[in-house]
């Protein structure tokens, strides 16, 4: 099986575990049930997954790939303002239905997260990803190497910042508040990263 092949199948089978656990609960799902749902055996699941908390894990890294996709796209000349406002306004123009769909899943295995230690750490390790990737977004930026110490404190705090505005406005959206509330979501998160940064990661960069 090719690599893309892989991961469209590990894609799959996590959207049907994460709809289980968001409908019954994790306990209350088994193996066999996410097999049936994704129509495979349940030996191909585990071929694909250690065990059925795992099954999260592809849906919970979703929940950073718009940040990590955007912000390695960041132009040098753009604030990191405009490029979100940017790329926001784009992902909503084009992004597929499976896309937006995925995108929920994501907010509701974060949630679920809160209860079950599992799916939390499927989702603090989707942000040390994040972080690591984002070390090496700050180096360019700042024209230093990505093992500085200022850079790794600047991604550390960065990668926080994002993991909290990403908590609490998925939390919001699944306890009801309009969506029209976080219409200024994507210029809230780079004012996070420029606030936790104190101001060194965020603006352009002028020749």
């Amino acid at each position: 099986m090719s690599e893309q092949r892989r991961h469209r199948l590990r894609l799959e089978i996590s959207r049907e575990a994460s709809r289980l656990f968001w409908k019954q609960g994790v306990d209350a799902t088994s193996g066999d049930q996410i097999a049936e749902a994704v129509g495979l055996s349940t030996r191909t699941i585990w071929r694909h997954f250690r065990s059925k908390e795992s099954c999260a894990e592809p849906i919970v890294a979703q929940g950073v790939e718009w940040e990590m996709s955007t912000l390695r796209s960041w132009p040098r000349h753009l604030s990191l303002e405009e490029h979100f406002a940017h790329e926001s306004q784009r992902f909503g123009r084009v992004a597929s239905e499976t896309e937006q769909g995925d995108t929920v899943l994501a907010v509701q295995m974060v949630r679920l997260g809160d209860d079950e230690p599992a799916i939390r750490t499927a989702w603090l390790m989707a942000c040390d990803q994040l972080e690591r990737e984002l070390a090496e977004i700050v180096a360019k930026r700042l024209e230093l190497p990505a093992d500085d110490l200022q850079v790794r404190l600047h991604a550390a705090a960065a990668g926080a910042a994002l993991r909290v505005v990403n908590e609490h406005i998925g939390a919001a959206l699944l306890d009801g508040v309009p969506a029209e509330e976080f219409a200024d979501a994507p210029e809230r998160i780079a004012n996070a990263v420029r606030t936790a940064t104190s101001g060194a990661v965020g603006d352009p960069i002028v020749f």
